[in-house]
C-alpha cells in the first residue's frame, strides 16, 4: 500500500470544482458520440482521418471535461 502526504495546496476532491448537470449530460454524449464513431470506424464506414476529424468537432460541440486530462 503507498501513502501520500497532503500538502497544503494540492488539489484534493474537497477543493475539486464542482460538476454541473450539464457538464455530466455534455460529457456523456461526448462518450456515445465516440462509440458510435468507433464503431463506424471499425465497419470501415469512415476513414481514420475522417474519425479525427469528427472527434475533433465532437471536442468543440460537447466540451468533455475527462477528455481534456
Amino acid at each position: 500500500m503507498n501513502v501520500t502526504e497532503i500538502k497544503p495546496g494540492m488539489p484534493t476532491a474537497a477543493n475539486l470544482p464542482k460538476t454541473t448537470d450539464a457538464q455530466l449530460q455534455n460529457e456523456y454524449n461526448y462518450i456515445l458520440a465516440e462509440n458510435f464513431t468507433k464503431k463506424l470506424l471499425d465497419k470501415g464506414l469512415i476513414s481514420v482521418d475522417e474519425f479525427n476529424k469528427i472527434m475533433a468537432k465532437n471536442k468543440e460541440v460537447f466540451s468533455p471535461f475527462f477528455a481534456r486530462i
